[in-house]
């Protein structure tokens, strides 16, 4: 087995929530797989709102989805 040593600020520290100094890679991995997750969503909520798709309905969303695949079959 190596050991694979990585430097990380307090903040980023207490961001990703780590509780200890030493952990398995694919505890590492998790940790850094959900902060990209939420960092992606947060990122899709910000441009929802931006082109107001948050305050879409789904019948409302599936529509606008299914009209781009026509057009997109039709061209």
């Amino acid at each position: 087995m190596r050991t694979l040593n990585i430097d990380i600020s307090d903040l980023e520290y207490e961001k990703f929530g780590m509780k200890n100094d030493r952990f398995s890679f694919t505890d590492f991995i998790d940790l850094i797989s959900s902060e990209i997750s939420r960092q992606n969503l947060k990122k899709s909520i910000e441009l929802a709102e931006r082109y107001g798709l948050s305050i879409m309905t789904m019948d409302e969303i599936s529509a606008e989805v299914k009209i781009i695949r026509n057009h997109a079959a039709n061209s």
